[in-house]
């Protein structure tokens, strides 16, 4: 790593059993820890117009970049450098794949919220998804009718992107896009943002549906093992998040029409079985331009064609299971 570990951190990558009592901080802020990488942080005066904010990291093992940074926000507050006015919740998404350097250990996690675990029992990423909802469920139940719910799911890619940083807008059935969140994740130096078109079994859907949080998966890099990061590569967005945590976000402009380039997913590429070939290198960046015509991917009698010169493929995998999505064709949009 880049910097020694916070204790917090330290506590997680050890498996340490942790506090069971609160613990007081520097200005007055509460720290509970609710398992062993779930740590809540309180200020000691808490607005009736506070956001609740969670921050996930790690819900893939070896995508460390964003968990050194939360943890570098996290033992910023505890030494009083940085004020937390809101009421904070960080997940160290999957702790044990994080010890390992894996991306995941039985199944890929970020695929098992929104209930999906329930298809896949016994498997530790399951009883993880299941956890991990939980404790989002109580921190949202907590926050008041005036108060925002702000859900940031920290990600790197396994690929390089076309659009290093990016963010994923999960569907959100009735309600409309956020032009302040819009605003903000420009602020955080995001290049594009993928505007989901249906429901996703990915933790930032689940937040979004179930408590009507303005929740995003946030791509911003590619993944690199503990001690490789180049964190000034993610200033951007830590000192967003430091400036909202502490309530210092300057005014922002509003957001205009291609203030960032907005995409749609127009289909997935679904492995249906072990006979799939996806047509594309295996150094292919994320948003890199299909040709008019060019067959994407076979699998048996199933044949994916690039249609119009203007889609892109976002996130190719032929290496996921049978069932799985491996790779998602988009398409620019406007809102």
């Amino acid at each position: 790593m880049n910097a020694t570990p916070s204790p917090f951190l330290q506590q997680v990558l050890q498996e340490a059993t942790p506090p069971t009592s609160p613990l007081v901080l520097a200005n007055g802020v509460t720290a509970i820890w609710h398992d062993g990488s779930a740590i809540e942080l309180r200020p000691a005066n808490l607005a009736a117009s506070a956001s609740h904010i969670l921050l996930s990291c790690g819900v893939h093992g070896n995508e460390t970049a964003p968990i050194e940074v939360v943890d570098g926000i996290l033992a910023d507050i505890a030494s009083g450098q940085l004020a937390l006015r809101h009421p904070l919740l960080v997940l160290f998404g999957n702790p044990e794949a994080m010890r390992c350097g894996e991306r995941y250990l039985d199944y890929d996690l970020n695929r098992l919220f929104n209930r999906a675990y329930l298809q896949h029992p016994g498997l530790r990423e399951s009883k993880r998804a299941a956890i991990l909802e939980q404790h989002a469920d109580r921190f949202f139940q907590q926050a008041k009718p005036a108060g925002k719910r702000l859900h940031y799911d920290l990600h790197t890619a396994i690929r390089g992107s076309v659009y290093e940083k990016f963010a994923i807008y999960p569907f959100l059935q009735q309600r409309q896009h956020d032009r302040a969140q819009l605003a903000w994740l420009k602020h955080c130096g995001i290049e594009a943002v993928l505007l989901h078109s249906k429901p996703a079994n990915t933790f930032s859907y689940y937040t979004s549906h179930a408590h009507q949080a303005d929740a995003f998966t946030l791509e911003l890099g590619k993944a690199r093992p503990f001690g490789e990061n180049d964190l000034s590569r993610f200033t951007g967005i830590d000192l967003a998040l430091r400036q909202l945590l502490s309530d210092s976000t300057p005014p922002l402009p509003d957001y205009q029409h291609d203030d960032i380039p907005l995409f749609r997913a127009k289909y997935d590429l679904i492995k249906h079985s072990e006979d799939f070939r996806l047509h594309l290198s295996s150094g292919v960046e994320n948003f890199t331009l299909l040709p008019d015509g060019f067959v994407i991917a076979d699998d048996g009698s199933q044949r994916y064609i690039a249609s119009g010169g203007d889609e892109r493929i976002l996130f190719p995998n032929p290496t996921v299971k049978p069932g799985l999505r491996a790779g998602i064709v988009v398409e620019p949009t406007r809102l």
